[in-house]
């Protein structure tokens, strides 16, 4: 397997530069861009020069900005480019095209994470753990909210009200919405396992969430197709059927820790039977405190059948 890169920036006025880009042992490979700080940049990758998909969109809090691409070792040919943008309104994170635009995938924390599409803000389980509050600052407002469960670390009603705008709304299980305020359960939607909803232009389907640690029915996890693409968002669960039989997932959100959820064979043997093209471990921090679970996963699971792990920042 080989590989191209053109370094080259789309800016004409103080532009990033590709001053590396190096093929690593695993065959992915690290860019490195350096660019002046204060700045937002988009870097984009093609197989096939006269057609470009959006990587991922950053910001230059240093002169220095470093992207692993983990989609490499299963391409014959790369090419990279990278172009400036405005600041104004950007949300960072990697993209997926679909056909109403990208979807980006900003993580926050543990389980939390938001994402934008076609216009609208969406934020997946929201957390208040006073360490990670500054994850949040300056992010947009939401327009739909979606819960998997109780548990404080999932579900925070203070920061609902925090990041909701005027006119979002919530998705949450019965047990969630229970909990909710009366001003919550107004724009609160509930699912239960197996149902689905329209809402925003993209469809949410409710996919079961348990193990010994979450009864079966208390909690969700979504699938939510926008744009043709499928995203899975695993809440807390085992490696269960319901799981592994859902069909064309494009990429996944899948919780790794002992004791609560998973280890990493049970994660590996359900993402293996699942078969994503992108899975994102996270809520991979172990009760002792270990962060180990994401790389000993990524590990285990190989590259045999093509399923690409990004390794991101939750902690």
């Amino acid at each position: 397997m080989g590989w191209l890169a053109w370094l080259g920036s789309l800016h004409a006025q103080s532009p990033p530069v590709f001053t590396a880009i190096q093929p690593l042992t695993n065959k992915e490979v690290r860019l490195q861009l350096d660019a002046p700080t204060g700045r937002g940049y988009r870097i984009d990758a093609s197989t096939n020069l006269p057609s470009w998909t959006s990587l991922i969109t950053l910001t230059g809090a240093t002169t220095s900005l470093q992207l692993t691409d983990s989609a490499a070792p299963y391409l014959s040919t790369r090419f990279y480019r990278a172009e400036q943008l405005n600041l104004t309104n950007l949300l960072t994170g990697d993209h997926l095209a679909t056909t109403q635009g990208d979807v980006i995938f900003h993580p926050l924390y543990h389980a939390s994470l938001v994402m934008s599409w076609n216009g609208k803000i969406i934020y997946n389980d929201p957390d208040d753990d006073a360490a990670y509050e500054s994850t949040y600052a300056g992010l947009p407002k939401a327009d739909l909210i979606l819960v998997s469960h109780s548990h404080g670390d999932h579900f925070s009603g203070p920061k609902i009200d925090a990041i909701r705008g005027p006119n979002a709304l919530l998705i949450v299980p019965q047990a969630v919405y229970n909990s909710l305020t009366v001003a919550q359960k107004a724009i609160a939607i509930v699912l239960t396992n197996g149902a689905a909803t329209n809402v925003l232009g993209l469809n949410v389907q409710a996919v079961p969430a348990y193990n010994a640690n979450h009864a079966l029915g208390t909690g969700n996890g979504y699938v939510l197709t926008m744009g043709g693409k499928r995203t899975y968002l695993s809440g807390d669960t085992g490696n269960q059927p319901e799981i592994r039989a859902l069909p064309d997932i494009d990429v996944a959100f899948l919780c790794i820790n002992i004791p609560f959820t998973m280890d990493v064979t049970q994660a590996t043997n359900c993402i293996r039977a699942l078969r994503p093209k992108v899975v994102y471990p996270y809520h991979y921090r172990d009760s002792s405190g270990a962060t180990t679970n994401a790389a000993a996963f990524k590990q285990r699971l190989g590259t045999d059948l093509g399923i690409e792990v990004r390794l991101r920042k939750w902690y």
